[in-house]
């Protein structure tokens, strides 16, 4: 099952949550505050493929500006 990460709407808090792929927001609460239907954010993944395969998330540190 994929990890989502959620923000509150009431709190700001953000936080993951296991859930399946079909899974809405309806089921999910913050853990800080409690308010329910948080927003679902887009996140960054990583891959294990080795040290010179880029990020899914931008640049690797080599080819960065100075």
């Amino acid at each position: 099952m994929p990890i989502y990460e959620y923000q509150c709407r009431k709190c700001g808090k953000i936080f993951e949550k296991i859930q399946k792929w079909n899974e809405g927001s309806d089921t999910v609460f913050c853990p800080q505050c409690g308010e329910g239907n948080p927003e679902r954010l887009l996140s960054c993944f990583s891959s294990s493929k080795g040290e010179e395969s880029p990020s899914s998330c931008g640049p690797s540190p080599s080819t960065r500006f100075s």
